[in-house]
């Protein structure tokens, strides 16, 4: 410990804990926003635009779970997310690792997939279908794209910035090259490939509802996308609720994945 450091903690233990300064908690913040936007929304509907207010869009919600329909959509959607994240994600990563690892794998496969990463996944739609029928694979193979894109990006950065100081002590101290991926960048590249798995789940999230536009008989998106035919503005606001609440919880989990496996990293409070 440096005399700055000494000083600092002895400074700080010389104050009384009750005069502490305490910051209002993290749920208090997001109590608050919640209630503000909540407020917001009922205020533009209130204001003659043509919105429904959020009891309305509750009773809407009441009655498509009452019945079944919110359940059955839910169940559909997710599983179709999940499956093509999943999938997604599985391939990206030992890609990423390749590519970053292997100069020449980067050469040859990092042209092609930047060049598929500025094409939109919905603009596969149309080749999806002719290639691989309107069942189920398609709407996957969609989801499955938007997740992989970004996820290999993601690893690739990882890899690619190791500090290079890690690597040479690792080998001055007698690691192999495997012992040196396994042990230095894997554990480095990881806060990367997290990042990665969560673009890639809001990517999946926001593929999903053009997806379901492929001969889809439940759904969110399939859902919304007969409630537009019919004007019928609350069950698209159910829908949009529902895709956000179940994207939100999913990034959270990884989120809490994320401060899991990197506790090791020094974090901005």
């Amino acid at each position: 410990m440096t005399l700055v450091q000494a000083d600092a903690a002895t400074a700080t233990s010389d104050v009384p804990t009750g005069r502490r300064r305490r910051g209002v908690p993290k749920w208090v913040w997001n109590l608050l926003s919640l209630i503000l936007g909540i407020g917001v929304w009922w205020g533009i509907s209130l204001g003659g635009y043509d919105v429904p207010d959020p009891p309305t869009v509750a009773k809407r919600f009441g009655e498509l779970l009452g019945d079944g329909t919110l359940e059955k959509d839910i169940v559909a959607s997710l599983t179709r997310v999940l499956v093509g994240f999943v999938l997604g994600t599985a391939a990206a990563v030992p890609v990423g690792f390749l590519m970053g690892w292997y100069a020449p794998v980067r050469g040859l496969f990092e042209p092609w997939v930047q060049f598929l990463r500025t094409i939109p996944p919905l603009a596969i739609l149309p080749l999806a279908v002719v290639l691989l029928g309107i069942g189920e694979t398609p709407k996957i193979w969609v989801i499955f794209a938007a997740a992989f894109l970004a996820c290999v990006i993601a690893t690739l950065q990882g890899v690619v910035n190791v500090d290079p100081t890690l690597i040479n002590a690792a080998r001055v101290l007698g690691a192999k090259d495997g012992t040196i991926f396994v042990r230095v960048v894997v554990p480095a590249s990881t806060p990367f490939i997290l990042v990665g798995m969560r673009v890639g789940l809001g990517s999946a999230w926001a593929t999903l509802v053009a997806a379901e536009l492929i001969a889809a008989q439940e759904g969110l998106g399939y859902r919304m996308q007969a409630a537009q035919l019919y004007y019928d503005l609350p069950t698209i606001f159910v829908g949009l609720i529902s895709i956000g609440v179940l994207g939100l919880l999913m990034d959270r989990g990884l989120l809490y994945a994320e401060r899991r496996l990197t506790s090791w990293q020094e974090r901005r409070q």
